[in-house]
This record gives C-alpha cells, sequence and structure tokens, in this order.
C-alpha cells in the first residue's frame, strides 16, 4: 500500500476543511432545530450545547454510553483525545459531529431522523421523478453517468444541489466509463454499491441498481445512522419503495427491486463503519471478506471518495489504482468533487484547472469516474 499524505485539517492550513466545522456545521445544528421545532426542551438544548462547542473551538468531546457503537468510537477516537473542534483532522471531526448530533436527538432510543423533514422535502419536489423517467429509458452507461450526476444533489451542501443533475462534458475530468462497462459485461458475479445520498442522488442510484440486476446480484451498503444531513440509510431505501409504489408511471420497476430484494438478489447491508472516522483500509475483517468476493465495489460520493483515499491531497501523477492497491477487490468511485482531496490527475492538472476555476474541487461542478480493475 502506498504511504498517503497527511490528511486534510480544520484548521487555517485548509481553508474548506476550516470553514465547514467553523461556520457550515453550526448552521446545520440550527437547520435540525428549524426542522424540528417539536423536539423536546432537553433535546433542543444538547444541540444548542453542541453548536456552542463548534463556535467556541472546545475539546471535542467522545459520545457516551449507552451506544452500540460506544466501543469503537473510544478506540477511534484514540490519536485525537486532545484536539478541538478547529486542530483535529477534518473527517474525524465532521463524522464525530455528526455522531454528536445523533447523541443529542436520542436516535439510537427513537430512531426519528433528524434530517428526515429535509430528506422528505426534497421527495416530495417533482425532480427526483423527472430525472427517473429519463434514467428508465437508458442505457447502462447513461445510468452510470445519472448516478454520477445525482451526486451533486447533496443536502448538506447547497452550492452543489443548485446545479442540478446536467452537466457538460468537460465537467467530467477522468472518465473510466468504457473500462468499468467491459469490466461488468465480462462478469456476472456481484456488485456491490456503497451508497451516498438520499432524494435525487439514490433515485439514479436505484434505477443502475435496476440495470444491473439484469446480470448480476446487488448489493447496496447505507449507513447505520444518519449522516451528512441526506446520507441514505436502511428506512430511506424503504421509504424509496413505498413512494415508487405509489406512482403509476414506476410501479414496474418498484415491483422489480421488491422481487429482487424478496428473492435476495438485492440486498441491504448497513454497517456502523460507513458512520465511523476510519478510512477503507481500516475496514473490519467483515467488511474484507465481503469484498473480496465481489465482482466491482462502487463508491458513491465525495465522503466515501476521501475515505477511499485517506482525506488526503495526493501528489498529481499518482493513479487512482496504485492509491487504491490496498482494496481486494476491483472497485469504482462515482464523485462530484466537493472538498479538496484528489488523487489519479495527471501531472499539470492542478495548475490547469485552478487557472479555469479556483473553486474546483470544492463546488460540485466537477466529477470524477475513476477505477482500480
Amino acid at each position: 500500500m502506498l504511504t498517503p499524505p497527511p490528511p486534510v485539517r480544520t484548521d487555517e492550513s485548509n481553508a474548506f476543511g476550516n470553514d465547514t466545522m467553523r461556520r457550515r456545521a453550526p448552521g446545520i445544528v440550527d437547520e435540525i432545530l428549524k426542522l424540528n421545532p417539536d423536539y423536546h426542551p432537553a433535546i433542543q438544548d444538547a444541540l444548542k450545547k453542541l453548536r456552542f462547542e463548534l463556535m467556541n473551538d472546545a475539546p471535542i468531546r467522545l459520545p457516551e454510553y449507552p451506544a452500540p457503537d460506544h466501543d469503537d468510537w473510544l478506540s477511534a477516537s484514540e490519536p485525537y483525545r486532545k484536539d478541538t473542534w478547529l486542530n483535529t483532522g477534518w473527517f474525524y471531526a465532521e463524522h464525530i459531529f455528526y455522531r454528536r448530533v445523533i447523541e443529542a436527538v436520542r436516535w439510537w432510543e427513537t430512531q426519528r431522523d433528524p434530517f428526515g423533514p429535509k430528506k422528505a422535502l426534497e421527495m416530495n419536489s417533482e425532480s427526483p421523478w423527472n430525472l427517473l423517467e429519463q434514467a428508465l429509458n437508458a442505457d447502462l452507461e447513461r445510468r452510470l453517468h445519472l448516478a454520477l450526476w445525482g451526486n451533486r444533489i447533496d443536502l448538506s451542501y447547497e452550492i452543489a444541489v443548485g446545479r442540478g443533475a446536467h452537466a457538460d462534458a468537460e465537467d467530467l475530468l477522468v472518465d473510466d466509463t468504457e473500462k468499468i462497462l467491459s469490466h461488468l459485461r465480462g462478469t456476472s458475479g456481484e456488485v456491490h454499491l456503497v451508497a451516498d445520498n438520499y432524494g435525487t442522488e439514490f433515485t439514479m442510484d436505484a434505477a443502475l441498481i435496476d440495470e444491473l440486476l439484469k446480470r448480476h446480484k446487488v448489493v447496496l451498503h447505507v449507513k447505520l445512522h444518519p449522516v451528512f444531513v441526506s446520507d441514505v440509510v436502511v428506512a430511506d431505501v424503504w421509504d424509496f419503495l413505498r413512494r415508487v409504489a405509489q406512482k403509476p408511471a414506476f410501479t414496474a420497476f418498484g415491483q422489480r427491486l421488491q422481487t429482487a430484494f424478496d428473492d435476495g438478489r438485492l440486498r441491504l447491508a448497513p454497517d456502523g463503519f460507513w458512520n465511523s472516522p476510519r478510512f477503507v483500509w481500516e475496514m473490519p475483517l467483515r467488511l474484507r471478506k465481503t469484498f473480496e468476493k465481489a465482482a466491482l465495489v462502487i463508491f458513491k460520493g465525495d465522503a466515501n471518495h476521501r475515505r477511499m483515499i485517506g482525506d488526503a491531497i495526493w501528489p498529481e501523477g499518482v493513479a487512482f489504482a496504485d492509491a487504491l492497491d490496498y482494496f481486494p477487490a476491483p472497485v469504482a468511485t462515482l464523485r462530484t468533487l466537493k472538498s479538496d482531496p484528489t488523487v489519479g490527475f495527471p501531472v499539470g492538472s492542478y495548475a490547469r484547472l485552478d487557472s479555469i476555476d479556483k473553486n474546483w474541487r470544492i463546488n460540485g461542478q466537477r466529477g470524477v469516474i475513476q477505477s482500480k480493475l
């Protein structure tokens, strides 16, 4: 395995990571309070206390017991025990922030998604369903691209949401589409998809899964608890199927997915690892053994990409396949860029892209389809 560069931090060495924890994270707490005005005063107070800690760069308090992931967080937090919110690893800070939200709203006890109202707003709009109509009339290549650009619709990042799912050809900075299609045509093995956002993106993922199921079994990996505002949890999958069943234009599509689930060709795999601050090479044995048997593992989205590459800005000229040489199976990533960490760009790319758009790494306009096959 190649030694990755140091991960991005939340101090002023990285402006975007710093802004996320200094401004955006407290704003997310405010939004939770606004979306859930009926929360008990004790829950509101817990959220306000978390916001105060963020805004005052307090030492990072660990999640408390009781919780099923308590021991995992104690272990994962060991390198960060003396850190504050604005002087720590960014990947760690974001994940423990959302974990602290889950604690504050008592999600383990109530299963009430603090981001549920925002997810519902997206699914109640016309956007996902208009795109689904297009996707279901498209071939595998087009569905792959719709699944990529659907990743722009990330409810934790409004700048990217505003761009929608339409993209120009020059927005796709790395394109391994043909390699991936050729690989899929050559195997009938199990395909794993590590999901990112609910809403429009997941709707496009479901269309992609529908096409993959013609040839492959599919395992859909989702988060164990809500995180990053709109990330998919098991309850969202069932909410999606319920909505599809209520729309006559998509009844047959929904029935295909339900039948695939019923007969075991489509499996759901929630796992707390995807909520943890650990990188993919630190995956537990249960996941490694699962992935070793896969024909292809597709990682969706920016945060999953960051998890794959150590949340680091790699030097130009390092191939994606070399950075992912530790991964035990063929792997691909569909990511729109919403953060600085990158890998797999030819020498000279960074300066060229900086000259075109100084915010190309973070504004969600551009994307990559990368692979190690």
